[in-house]
């Protein structure tokens, strides 16, 4: 097969219904910039920046784990994600895809290149909540953050095929998905490093399965370590805690910057919270507080107004695994894609 160059646009390629090669869409990024809408104004940058005579783009992360940062992305490993996606997910040339995404992040960049690279027609709309409640399209493929999928399920018929990321499905939506077969979801994993996801799992799967030319493995702390040479040069070590199940396939956690070591005992406030899941209705986390006797306390989050909480939702949890605490907090801070930022929430 022959890889396409990133300079060159698919002939099927559209925006908004109209065909454009390389050189129309410079002349459309100038406009966006100078006369488009405000979510308009980085597809414009973005254009330009694509098509300038760098084989390289800046890219911005999102500031989970850490301060956001910037980092060099070869454009041509961007084109080799795209490629990868498109097998994975069996998307043609030629089919409709939703764009609802902020441009600022690797996954809304990542849209337009899969859409230029794979010869998709593809339709911008501002991000929002709610991406396709004014739409009256049909559409091949989408790809949204938790947030937007919850928010869409009544609209989900307009799309086949949707891909979540950015942040964990929780139970209680995963349920709500299920509900709705029309719709095939994804749960993807990945991160900027990565050039968006480098494995994905249809929802109701317990593991990941990583996109071609991919393999994983784990080191000593049991962290995901990803092999991707068509994507990054470096092998990519992170800090997700995983069960491996073979060098294709792997299911996450959680994360070691959350682990608790309270009097001596590992405990993943993940595992803990999927033991939780739907038996409140609310949003709650796991984390720690210091304790002079136990070094760490574990102590359970809830986002809202306090109210009394049966202490037997907890049975079927460890003795460990109780909380010693419960806080609430008025609103959790999260980021744009919608993780929580746990330790930013307690303070």
């Amino acid at each position: 097969m022959n890889i396409p160059s990133y300079d060159k646009v698919h002939n099927l390629f559209k925006l908004n219904g109209y065909h454009l090669n390389a050189d129309d869409l410079c002349r459309v990024a100038y406009s966006f910039i100078k006369e488009g809408e405000e979510f308009e104004k980085p597809v414009g940058d973005f254009l330009l920046d694509w098509f300038n005579d760098k084989d390289y783009i800046e890219m911005y992360t999102s500031g989970t784990t850490g301060l956001p940062k910037t980092i060099v992305v070869k454009k041509q490993a961007m084109v080799n994600s795209a490629l990868a996606t498109g097998d994975f997910f069996e998307i043609q040339p030629g089919d409709k895809a939703l764009h609802c995404l902020p441009m600022k992040y690797v996954a809304g960049k990542m849209m337009l290149v899969r859409a230029m690279i794979l010869g998709l027609d593809i339709d911008f709309v501002a991000p929002s909540a709610r991406p396709l409640e004014h739409l009256d399209e049909y559409y091949d493929f989408a790809a949204m953050v938790p947030m937007q999928a919850e928010n869409s399920l009544k609209d989900f018929k307009k799309v086949k095929k949707i891909i979540i990321g950015g942040a964990k499905i929780n139970d209680v939506l995963e349920k709500k998905l299920l509900k709705h077969p029309e719709t095939v979801c994804y749960e993807t994993y990945g991160m900027t490093e990565t050039i968006t996801h480098i494995a994905a799992k249809r929802v109701g799967e317990k593991a990941f399965t990583v996109l071609p030319d991919v393999t994983v493995s784990y080191d000593e702390r049991n962290c995901l370590v990803i092999h991707a040479p068509k994507i990054s040069d470096d092998v990519i070590v992170t800090n997700d805690i995983v069960e491996l199940v073979n060098e294709n396939q792997f299911i996450f956690l959680g994360r070691m910057d959350n682990v608790i070591n309270s009097g001596g005992i590992k405990l993943i406030p993940e595992q803990i919270e999927e033991k939780l899941a739907g038996k409140i209705d609310r949003r709650f986390y796991f984390t720690s507080k210091e304790d002079k006797v136990l070094g760490e306390k574990l102590i359970m989050v809830v986002e809202g107004e306090p109210f009394t909480i049966d202490d037997k939702i907890f049975d079927n949890l460890d003795k460990y695994q109780k909380p010693k605490e419960i806080v609430f907090v008025p609103e959790f801070k999260e980021t744009i894609s919608g993780k929580i930022l746990r330790k930013e929430t307690l303070k």
